[in-house]
């Protein structure tokens, strides 16, 4: 096993008592002490209609995200393609591509980040069929790479700006499905593990086996997403675990409403079937002490066969959560940048 490397998904998610504003300045500071402790990327995702998430608009954020930081790369995970016109997208992330060369990330996924109704009004002609969204991909690397079929209307057609490069596509899968499309088209691949923690080391598996090399990328390249937390204190761990017990079931109700008070959460008694999805969502995350978290991430790498974890972090507290990071990155090895 090569040396892992830690990366950051923050859904910029709006703490009990915080605002817009708070939180996505506290994503900005998030990322810089990322990207001086060594981390390798900072992802920020795509969500609509949801009240306690400010990330709806990634291409936004990350121009933002582009000016506070230095040397992490800087990408979405993702940006929702069925919402969006393949051209527009390739002309934001080229832009943001001019912007820090060599920095950007394009994840992309299939899932609307959010409602039906509000993926509808987003774009009325979304068809959620996997034929369109396996169209867009094609689309979208025609667009990136200035090398269309000759013939077809993609040689008038240009994404503008064109700079010297170009971002990396990211296809992400909680389920398997885009891992099929990410060979194909020989793109880079993320296991949403931190949703579905069932199945992913076989879906990277088939992944490689199946991977064919493209224009962009020689040789298969993965990673995966896991919910982390980690304290010195105990109590901080244990407080973590059961307010993220609570949160998941209530994101699988449907629920947005923000939460309760940890003493109200700990009071909670679940029901025989709630329970059973209680036990089910603690394999979506990882909590302990800095060992106990580097050991079980370690061997989450070695399961998957990658070298890369990416970790979200959702908590009470801002400090507590630049804490969790902080020691993670120490847990690793990270090596600090200047």
């Amino acid at each position: 096993m090569k040396q892992i490397k830690l990366s950051v998904l923050d859904q910029s998610v709006i703490r009990t008592g915080s605002n817009v504003r708070e939180t996505l300045l506290e994503t900005m500071a998030l990322a810089q002490m990322a990207d001086k402790l060594g981390y390798s990327r900072f992802w920020v995702s795509e969500h609509h209609n949801i009240a306690t998430i400010a990330g709806s608009t990634p291409e936004v954020l990350l121009a933002f995200l582009t000016a506070h930081t230095e040397y992490i790369r800087l990408g979405s995970a993702g940006v929702m393609l069925p919402n969006h016109s393949s051209l527009k997208v390739a002309e934001n992330f080229r832009m943001l591509e001019a912007l820090a060369p060599g920095r950007i990330d394009l994840g992309v996924g299939r899932a609307p980040g959010g409602d039906r109704l509000t993926a509808r009004i987003l774009n009325p002609q979304n068809t959620f069929s996997d034929k369109d969204f396996v169209q867009q991909i094609m689309d979208l690397q025609h667009f990136l790479t200035d090398h269309a079929p000759e013939g077809t209307l993609y040689e008038k057609v240009k994404a503008m700006p064109q700079a010297e490069t170009a971002p990396p596509i990211w296809l992400l899968t909680s389920s398997g499905g885009s891992a099929s499309v990410a060979a194909h088209f020989g793109t880079a691949l993320s296991f949403a593990h931190f949703i579905n923690p069932s199945g992913g080391p076989e879906v990277v598996h088939q992944y490689r086996e199946t991977f064919r090399p493209s224009e962009t990328l020689s040789a298969p390249l993965a990673n995966f997403g896991i919910f982390a937390f980690t304290s010195e204190n105990p109590e901080a761990v244990e407080r973590w675990q059961t307010i993220m017990d609570y949160r998941l079931l209530q994101i699988e109700r449907g629920s947005d409403a923000a939460l309760p008070s940890y003493e109200a959460i700990r009071e909670q008694e679940y029901m025989p079937d709630e329970q059973l999805r209680v036990n089910y969502n603690r394999r979506r995350m990882i909590c302990g002490s800095p060992e106990v978290v580097k050991a079980k991430i370690t061997a989450l790498c070695e399961t998957y066969e990658v070298d890369e974890a990416v970790i979200s972090t959702i908590a009470e507290h801002a400090d507590e959560r630049m804490e969790s990071f902080r020691l993670l990155a120490k847990a690793f090895g990270l090596t600090p940048r200047n």
